[in-house]
């Protein structure tokens, strides 16, 4: 069965999400509507849909002129197997100490590293992504210097590979959030699957105000790969919820945004201690002074 997409850009959250909730109103009916704040910096959002059947071209075009976005570009997708797809795309990752693999490549694992087994359907977080990469080195240039986590969060985790990493090398229990529940029971299926149940505790969660990380507050280390404009709103409850000495790795921030991100983070009494550029990404390790 053919997969049609309709994409367009436009200013403004809430021109986005008003289009999006619009395009739910076309026949044939989309199977899928979404709203995304583009990464480049840019303050476009991206709208987009899938269909099952050719959408009615017409509408679109009624609809962006509505909401002041430019025309849709359509497309039809080709039949494919994504997940054999992602398998033949997904090699194994190496950061450091960290082995990050499918179980297509179980076979590949090293006798000399600490392995963290990804499904390939589950793809964002598989380390390929200059982000994770840069999360697990930073992780891993920590434990190098002699530094032991003992009070973990990784906020908004995704499959929970940096919360796996902290409990495979350090003791007790690591926390991994995210606000978005599918994400939430793929990070526990992961952590199942890599035999660390009990290690690593999923929650559900906007923040830190659950009342699990406010009873496990102050922190050592505060993972968030995430997106610079949460990051920035997120400074002052990281930072309140720090230990003296504790330490922050940030990612989810483009190069150019790195700056506006460590402004933020020192003005509330954090000092840099490493950066580091991984593609168009950035990572950045903090310490609370």
């Amino acid at each position: 069965m053919p997969t049609f997409t309709a994409l367009t850009t436009l200013t403004g959250k809430d021109s986005a999400e008003a289009l999006a909730e619009a395009l739910e109103t076309l026949t044939p009916e989309p199977t899928g509507v979404g709203a995304f704040e583009m990464e480049d910096g840019s303050g476009l959002w991206e709208v987009g849909s899938y269909f099952e059947e050719a959408p009615d071209q017409a509408g679109l075009a009624l609809l962006a002129a509505i909401h002041g976005a430019k025309p849709f570009t359509i497309s039809e997708l080709p039949e494919t197997d994504w997940v054999a797809k992602v398998r033949r795309e997904l090699t194994p990752v190496e950061a450091g100490r960290f082995f990050v693999y499918g179980s297509h490549d179980a076979d590949k694992v090293p006798d000399d590293c600490e392995p963290l087994l990804i499904e390939a359907a589950m793809a964002f977080g598989t380390g390929h992504h200059g982000t994770t990469l840069g999360c697990l080195r930073a992780l891993d240039r920590l434990a190098n210097t002699g530094f032991v986590g003992k009070s973990v969060i990784d906020i908004g985790c995704g499959t929970a590979v940096l919360a796996m990493a902290a409990a495979r090398i350090w003791p007790g229990v690591m926390l991994a959030s995210d606000i978005d529940e599918v994400a939430v029971e793929v990070a526990e299926a992961n952590v199942a699957a890599n035999d660390l149940v009990g290690r690593v505790e999923c929650i559900e969660a906007a923040g830190l105000d659950h009342p699990r990380f406010v009873a496990a507050a102050p922190f050592d280390l505060v993972f968030a790969n995430i997106l610079k404009g949460p990051l920035i709103d997120l400074a002052p409850d990281v930072t309140s919820r720090l230990q003296g000495g504790a330490k922050v790795i940030l990612s989810g921030i483009l190069n150019e945004q790195a700056d506006e991100v460590i402004a933020v983070y020192c003005g509330l009494g954090n000092s840099l201690e490493h950066r580091e550029e991984i593609g168009d990404w950035t990572t950045l390790t903090l310490t609370n002074n």
